[in-house]
C-alpha cells in the first residue's frame, strides 16, 4: 500500500499532520450515507478531515471528500456527510489514540502511516473527549532527511475527471 495523506490537527495554535482516522468508526457504523472513492492510491480511504481540539474536546471541522467512480469523481464536503453540522461536529464516536508525527523523517515505508520520524505526539480521546497527551522522541534524523510528514511517494490527482 502507498503511503497514504494524513488527516490534520489543529491543536494549541498550530496544524499538526494526524496519522490516525477518526472518522472510520462513524464510516463503519452504518450511519454513513456515502461511500467514498479513492481519488488515488495516496487516499484510499477517500477523504482528508481536519479536526480541531477544542475546550477538551475532538471536532471534525472540515472535510474534503470524493464521491463517484474511478471514471468520474465528485467534490464534497463536509455538510454531505453531516448536513446539520457543515461548520464541524463533535467526535463522540471516536475512542482511541491521535498520532501525529513531527521532525524530520527518519525511516520511510511505502505503506499507509508507517514512517517514522523524530518525534511522535500521542493524544487519548474518549468518545470526543480529550485526555493525556504525551510526546514519544523516536531519534534524531540525517542532517538533509525530509522534514515534517509528506508523501514520498510520487502519486498525482490531476488526473480525475471531476464535477
Amino acid at each position: 500500500m502507498t503511503a497514504q495523506a494524513a488527516e490534520r490537527l489543529l491543536h494549541k495554535g498550530q496544524q499538526l499532520s494526524l496519522c490516525t482516522n477518526p472518522l472510520e468508526p462513524y464510516l463503519n457504523s452504518g450511519a454513513n450515507p456515502l461511500r467514498f472513492q479513492a481519488p488515488s492510491t495516496s487516499l484510499w480511504r477517500g477523504y482528508v478531515g481536519t479536526w480541531a481540539i477544542e475546550n477538551q474536546r475532538l471536532y471534525l471541522v472540515s472535510l474534503q471528500g470524493y464521491v463517484g467512480n474511478m471514471d468520474e469523481v465528485k467534490e464534497v464536503g463536509l455538510e454531505a456527510l453531516f448536513p446539520a453540522y457543515p461548520q464541524g461536529v463533535f467526535a463522540h464516536w471516536f475512542s482511541g489514540e491521535l498520532r501525529c508525527p513531527s521532525g524530520a523523517l527518519l525511516h520511510y515505508v511505502h505503506g499507509s502511516y508507517a514512517s517514522s520520524y523524530e518525534r511522535d505526539l500521542f493524544i487519548e480521546v474518549r468518545r470526543g473527549v480529550v485526555g493525556k497527551e504525551h510526546e514519544v522522541v523516536n531519534g534524531q534524523a540525517e542532517p538533509k532527511a525530509p522534514e515534517g510528514y509528506t508523501l514520498a511517494a510520487h502519486t498525482s490527482m490531476g488526473n480525475l475527471k471531476r464535477n
